[in-house]
């Protein structure tokens, strides 16, 4: 099952990650227009978050990868997976989610526009910085 669901959560975030770059092209080429297009790109983008979100927790708890055991915070690996990757992913997530729901209140399209780029912005620099890329070598990720 773990395995199952680290492929998962790891090909996952390839779509994810096209979604959000998507949305935020739209976001930067459509200055003043937040029409149906962006508003569906931006939904389907968080409820991408949102599942990686899920599948995440569900790793969080089964992962040998995540060992909350006294002096955990010392092993790079244990820390990275038991504190910076969750915490900075659900910061992530609320941020997105955040985004989409100002950018669907703005009073106009240019502020909703401008809502998304900025959050959406600032999810995906964070996302990036907590993704366990392969060349940290100390945390033993994969591209897949």
């Amino acid at each position: 099952m773990n395995n199952g669901l680290l492929h998962a959560h790891s090909g996952l975030r390839w779509v994810f990650l096209f979604f959000i770059c998507f949305s935020l092209i739209l976001a930067f080429t459509k200055r003043s227009a937040y029409g149906k297009r962006e508003q569906k790109m931006a939904l389907l983008t968080m409820i991408l978050a949102h599942t990686q979100l899920v599948i995440g927790l569900a790793l969080y708890f089964i992962s040998p990868k995540v060992q909350l055991v006294s002096g955990f915070m010392k092993d790079a690996m244990y820390r990275f997976f038991g504190m910076e990757h969750f915490l900075g992913m659900l910061v992530a997530v609320v941020i997105i989610t955040l985004g989409r729901k100002k950018a669907l209140l703005a009073a106009t399209p240019e502020l909703s526009t401008k809502k998304i780029r900025l959050y959406f912005s600032i999810a995906l620099v964070i996302i990036l910085m907590m993704i366990p890329w392969p060349f940290r070598a100390e945390l033993g990720g994969a591209w897949f």
